[in-house]
């Protein structure tokens, strides 16, 4: 397949390219052309073009969106910093307008791609500790929610001129990066501990699990909707850090106050301080998905023995 990946050098990107890269020719489009090929070394990768392109703005990089098979939309400003007015402002454009002009480029194409495989998250059901979500739970009311709203508002356009669309809604992703590699410094040192409360839910997702469910959602043409990126078994923040500790052998006893996060992040600490419930119903029913990783002691053995 030919297949144009946004957000290529991200913490997915970087794993989902690797992937792909050893059987199709992958189109990757970034605003950091060294970066990339400094990720994917050319002389590794042969089957990869880097394109140049600004996410919030139309240009000739739209014109590589014709002819391709796929294209897969990951970009988004990171969340964990801290909210300013103006970054809340790049959290939305950089996924709603981002979108917005993938989604053009896609009905301006002569020969169109067959699927649009865009990212959201699971913030679109906004926070609980006592709610389960699923697929076909409402959006909620905070900032998150209505960025995530915007964003899969965008991305439903392109169904319009008769495109497949699959919006994965992913959860916390773990592996060798993200929020994982956060974590695991402090619990080495003996000072671990669960992030706030410790009773708020962590809805979380193995790294693999979510390149092997975007490869799924390219190969099917059967699939089409939205579908949650989380592991059938979340757990609260308390859990994740004892599960954490006991693999590492540390103790998980020092908790992080929420006002340490909040000084460090603002209201964007409020993704890991509040949390959610969410369960990936229509992706083990409807998608079919057989997760790699279902229970968190085994993802995180994974991570541990072998990424870090």
């Amino acid at each position: 397949m030919k297949i144009a990946i946004t957000g290529a050098t991200g913490f997915i990107g970087t794993k989902l390219v690797e992937k792909l890269a050893k059987d199709n020719q992958i189109i990757i489009l970034t605003r950091h052309v060294d970066k990339a090929k400094s990720l994917f070394s050319p002389a590794i990768y042969s089957n990869l073009e880097f394109i140049n392109y600004t996410p919030k703005q139309e240009g000739n990089w739209q014109n590589k969106i014709d002819g391709c098979d796929a294209v897969i939309n990951l970009a988004g400003a990171p969340i964990a910093e801290r909210w300013s007015d103006s970054y809340k402002q790049e959290i939305l454009d950089s996924r709603q307008l981002g979108t917005r002009i993938i989604v053009d480029a896609i009905a301006k194409s002569n020969q169109k791609p067959q699927v649009l495989i865009n990212a959201s998250a699971i913030g679109f059901y906004g926070t609980s500790e006592t709610e389960t979500y699923t697929e076909i739970s409402p959006a909620g009311e905070d900032f998150l929610a209505q960025v995530c709203q915007a964003w899969e508002g965008e991305a439903d356009k392109v169904t319009e001129i008769g495109i497949r669309l699959v919006i994965l809604r992913f959860g916390i992703v773990l592996g060798n990066g993200g929020a994982l590699a956060k974590m695991i410094p402090p619990f080495k040192i003996f000072a671990g501990g669960p992030i706030g409360g410790g009773k708020q839910w962590f809805s979380w997702i193995h790294r693999d699990d979510v390149v092997e469910m975007i490869i799924q959602s390219l190969k099917d043409n059967n699939i089409h909707g939205t579908f949650n990126a989380t592991a059938p078994y979340p757990v609260t923040m308390n859990k994740l850090c004892k599960t954490l500790g006991s693999i590492l052998k540390r103790p998980s006893w020092l908790p992080v106050p929420s006002f340490a996060l909040e000084l460090l992040l603002g209201d964007g600490a409020k993704v890991v301080l509040e949390g959610q419930k969410v369960l990936p119903q229509k992706t083990t029913e409807l998608m079919n998905y057989n997760f790699l990783y279902p229970n968190l002691e085994s993802a995180l053995k994974q991570i541990i023995t072998t990424e870090f």
